[in-house]
């Protein structure tokens, strides 16, 4: 080994201080002490003669270099949680851990539910599952298996296309018992709305809908999709859910949905040397199954 090259827990620790923003908050993500965090990172910056971060009022930001840096530690640190992944269990055994990456509302609100059935099949199996919109790259080892919403663009993946899911607006009961239920889209300017904040993906989903909608006329707004429902739920106002997690409540009524209704595929990827691992190629075909049944509830002719 190069002994000019630093070690991954240094790298470790600059991650986690990026993260935190501070080196007391790393030192807690990483259980050990600010001190210890103190050291590290000063070893790490003597080890390549740059300064990795400044201080401010918001704590410790990175310096430019340390900006630079940052890609290649995530690098590093994909790496080795795939390693930990590989050894945590035979190629040939249902058993170890599988990491899965999905959206916020699928990973949220229907992979619990059929996660538990995998859980009762392969009880040896641990999963990890990661909540997020931003679409992981598995040919670098950020996760094992992903649940997306869109076509994977990395041709070398192998993909599973499961099928359509409808959204529509819904209002819950509470709310409309106090606002007239609208009767064209033109009506939605009457009402409270839940939307987007500052994510230009969900404007330009609004836009090629053709529905004249703003950012500013939502009364709620989030980029988080799980608030935008948990809002629907408490009978904020009007907003947005697939049909199949809305059907699941009684209190969720669909508004305009013989004028607006938008689609979304959804696909189950993995790594293409991941299919020889057994945890992780039963985990793929499970979701594959269980989301196809999941598909077929959340279309509007179900």
């Amino acid at each position: 080994m190069d002994p000019h090259v630093p070690d991954w827990h240094l790298f470790r620790a600059f991650l986690a201080v990026v993260r935190a923003g501070s080196l007391s908050g790393a030192a807690r993500t990483l259980a050990t002490t600010q001190p210890t965090m103190g050291r590290q990172i000063a070893a790490l910056e003597a080890s390549l003669g740059v300064k990795l971060f400044t201080r401010s009022i918001e704590g410790l930001l990175p310096t430019e270099a340390g900006l630079r840096l940052i890609p290649s530690a995530e690098a590093m640190a994909a790496a080795a949680e795939t390693a930990r992944r590989a050894v945590s269990g035979k190629a040939d055994e249902a058993q170890g851990t599988v990491r899965i990456t999905a959206s916020e509302v699928i990973g949220g609100e229907v992979l619990p539910s059929l996660l538990t059935g995998f859980h009762t099949l392969y009880p040896q199996i641990s999963v990890e599952l990661v909540l997020s919109n931003r679409n992981e790259d598995l040919l670098r080892g950020d996760a094992d298996v992903a649940v997306r919403m869109v076509r994977p663009s990395q041709a070398a993946l192998v993909a599973r296309r499961i099928g359509n899911i409808d959204a529509g607006l819904y209002a819950h009961q509470r709310y409309l018992k106090e606002h007239p239920m609208p009767l064209c889209l033109h009506d939605l300017r009457q009402h409270a709305l839940i939307g987007y904040d500052r994510n230009p993906a969900h404007s330009r989903m609004i836009e090629m809908m053709g529905v004249p909608l703003t950012r500013e006329m939502f009364a709620f707004r989030s980029d988080s999709d799980l608030a935008q429902l948990a809002a629907l739920r408490a009978g904020f106002g009007i907003g947005a859910s697939q049909l199949g997690i809305a059907r699941q409540d009684r209190n969720l009524v669909p508004v305009l949905h013989t004028d607006l209704l938008f689609s979304m595929d959804v696909w189950v990827a993995i790594h293409p040397d991941m299919r020889r691992d057994r945890r992780i190629r039963l985990t793929f075909d499970y979701l594959v199954r269980e989301l196809t049944h999941y598909a077929k509830t959340s279309r509007h002719e179900a």
